[in-house]
């Protein structure tokens, strides 16, 4: 079960970026190209029913297996960055993460009218940033097909957050 897999591969690491915060590492996860595949095997069944056109990451652990799952479903995939690191002309949107704030940049042709986004992350604290990224999409007139994550930290209500937008929100580790 893929659950008991990323359990035993996720570091705890204390106080990081600050004191108070127990991060969650996925770079072990990184390490093992078996349980990679596992990760992007098991988003795809769980989105065989979402109509899915274009995957969007967020930076930059969102790029890693956002890239793989768009690859596997053949469909395109975005970056969402934060502000000054994209070179075309983009739009912009601020976000308040766990600690601290940001500023979230897509390219302004990233996605088409009506395509549907499947906004991917490594993780889902209190949902800020993904729903930032979500803002970003539906500027560009881009409708949101559901969200995926590694892991959520269900104790911060991130998915209470975002269900207004989907029901379609995977997270394959809860903690």
């Amino acid at each position: 079960m893929i659950e008991l897999k990323l359990q035993s591969a996720i570091r705890d690491i204390p106080d990081f970026p600050k004191p108070g915060i127990l991060f969650k590492d996925i770079t072990p996860i990184l390490k093992d190209p078996e349980l990679c595949s596992e990760i992007i095997e098991d988003f795809v069944i769980r989105l065989k029913n979402v109509d899915v056109d274009v995957i969007a990451g967020i930076e930059s652990r969102g790029f890693l297996f956002g890239l793989m799952l768009a690859n596997k479903l053949n469909v395109p995939f975005v970056p969402i960055r934060k502000q000054g690191k994209l070179p075309y002309k983009k739009v912009q949107q601020p976000c308040e993460l766990e600690y601290g704030s940001a500023i979230l940049e897509i390219h302004e042709d990233a996605i088409l009218p009506g395509q549907k986004v499947l906004i991917h992350d490594d993780l889902l604290a209190t949902g800020g940033t993904v729903n930032a990224a979500a803002r970003l999409i539906k500027h560009l007139k881009g409708e949101i097909a559901g969200y995926a994550f590694i892991i959520s930290l269900d104790f911060l209500k991130g998915k209470e957050n975002l269900e207004h937008q989907t029901s379609n929100i995977i997270s394959l580790i809860s903690f």
